[in-house]
């Protein structure tokens, strides 16, 4: 819902400019949408690197990857992904994996499977950038609804830093 009211707004904005300008019209308005895309990013960048702190300054390319692998009653999970600590203070948290909503529609567990076996602490230096190879042997033995083999990519995390949790 946010979005949408953001999104009318911007439209809004962006009519209300362009009846407001004389000259250069076409110009001004395309160069405003220009900026519009590439400015949150970049904001979000100098926030992390500036102000922020804890779980609040680490980043995730979202480039992350899990295989899967069922053997009878149990699976062979391995998962690969990078952390970015951008602040001047090392941060521990913990890390869930969190299913992609095409999976939740189904009802399939795949990426929570990891979740058995965490959550998963660790702890990421000052302003480094960590690569976190995760591999485990999961009993599903108890575990309904899930898949029996499979790769995933652009997998959801969430951190959780004592009362602050983040959904990278």
């Amino acid at each position: 819902m946010l979005g949408i009211i953001g999104s009318i707004m911007f439209i809004g904005a962006i009519i209300f400019l362009f009846n407001s300008l004389e000259k250069y019209r076409f110009r001004i308005v395309f160069a405003v949408v220009i900026v519009y895309m590439f400015l949150p990013n970049l904001l979000v960048v100098a926030y992390q690197e500036t102000l922020a702190n804890g779980i609040s300054a680490i980043s995730y390319d979202g480039n992350g990857q899990c295989d899967f692998v069922t053997m009878d009653d149990s699976m062979d999970a391995e998962c690969n992904l990078v952390l970015h600590n951008r602040s001047d203070e090392a941060v521990t948290v913990e890390l869930e994996f969190i299913d992609s909503l095409f999976m939740e529609e189904k009802y399939v567990r795949m990426e929570s499977l990891m979740n058995l076996a965490g959550p998963y602490t660790i702890t990421l230096a000052p302003n480094t950038q960590k690569h976190i190879h995760l591999e485990e042997l999961l009993d599903l033995s108890n575990v309904p609804n899930h898949i029996d083999s499979g790769t995933s990519f652009s997998i959801h995390i969430k951190l959780i830093d004592g009362n602050e949790t983040r959904i990278l």
